[in-house]
C-alpha cells in the first residue's frame, strides 16, 4: 500500500499496546511517516527500547507507561501526552487481549479481562481523546483532519464458537467505531475500524492451558499475517488525503477462510 499521497509531519500520534505486536509495528511505521509517537503500554523497558529504535532512525517518540484499564488512567494519560506534546492528531487503540476457550467452565475473570481491555479501556481513552482530536482537525495550521483507528478483528464480523466473549468485545468495537464515525464525519475526524485475521503476535501466549495448544496449532496451519502487515494497513488509513476516509478495513491471511 502506497503512503505517498500524504504524510504525518508535525502530528502527534498516541498508540496503545506499543510494546509489542501490532501496536509496536504501527508506532514504527507512523514514526517513519514523520509523526511524533506517544508510546503507551505497561512494559516501560520495552517501550524505551522501541522509542530508542525510532529515535535512532531519525524519528521522534515519547514513552508513557500506563495500565489503561486503571480507574481514571485514560484522562491522566491524555493529559500527560498533551502536556508533553501540545496536541493529539491520531489515536490508535491497538491494545487488546484474546482470552478464548469454551464458555462452560471458563474462569469468569477471563471474560472480565477481555471486556476491561478490549472495550472499557478503549472507550475511556477514546472519550478522553475526542476533544483533542476535534481540535486538531480544525487547526488551520495542521492537516485539517484527525484520525481514530480502533483495532477490531475478524471475530468482530463473525461470531466464533469458543470465543464468545472475545467476539462480543470485537463486535462492540466495530459497532462503536461505525456509530462514532457517523457523529464525527462532519468534523473531519475520521474513525476507522481495522479488522485483522490471524496475526503472529503474543496474543495466543495468554490463553489458558488446554486451550492455548489448539489455538496455536490452528495459527501454525496458516501463513499468518505479520504485525507489519497490519501496521501497513493502518498507515494507509491515516495517511489518506483529507477528503478520503477509509472507514473499515478487513485484512486476512490469504489462506484463512
Amino acid at each position: 500500500m502506497s503512503t505517498s499521497a500524504a504524510h504525518l509531519a508535525g502530528t502527534v500520534t498516541l498508540v496503545t499496546g506499543a510494546s509489542s505486536g501490532i501496536g509496536e509495528a504501527t508506532a514504527r511505521s507512523l514514526a517513519a511517516q514523520g509523526a511524533t509517537l506517544a508510546l503507551v503500554a505497561r512494559r516501560e523497558e520495552r517501550l524505551e527500547s522501541v522509542a530508542a529504535d525510532i529515535r535512532a532512525s531519525g524519528g521522534s517518540a515519547l514513552v508513557f507507561p500506563s495500565d489503561i484499564t486503571g480507574d481514571g488512567e485514560a484522562v491522566s494519560l491524555v493529559e500527560r501526552v498533551l502536556a508533553e506534546t501540545g496536541r493529539l492528531d491520531v489515536l490508535v487503540n491497538a491494545a487488546g487481549i484474546m482470552l478464548v476457550g469454551p464458555a462452560l467452565d471458563a474462569p469468569a475473570g477471563e471474560w472480565q479481562r477481555n471486556v476491561d481491555l478490549n472495550v472499557s479501556a478503549l472507550l475511556n481513552l477514546t472519550h478522553a481523546a475526542l476533544p483533542h482530536l476535534v481540535a486538531a482537525a480544525r487547526d488551520d495550521e495542521g492537516r485539517g483532519v484527525a484520525d481514530l483507528v480502533n483495532i477490531s478483528s475478524v471475530a468482530g464480523r463473525q461470531a466464533i464458537g469458543g470465543a464468545a466473549v472475545y467476539s462480543a468485545t470485537k463486535f462492540a468495537v466495530t459497532a462503536f467505531s461505525e456509530a462514532l464515525r457517523q457523529e464525527l464525519a462532519a468534523r473531519h475526524v475520521r474513525v476507522s475500524s481495522v479488522e485483522p485475521g490471524a496475526v503472529a503476535t503474543e496474543l495466543t501466549d495468554h490463553i489458558r492451558d488446554g486451550v492455548r495448544e489448539h489455538n496455536q496449532a490452528w495459527y501454525a496451519s496458516l501463513e499468518t499475517l505479520r504485525p507489519e502487515d497490519v501496521a501497513d494497513a493502518i498507515t494507509y488509513v491515516v495517511t489518506r488525503p483529507r477528503h478520503v476516509a477509509v472507514n473499515e478495513l478487513l485484512v486476512r491471511p490469504t489462506d484463512q477462510v
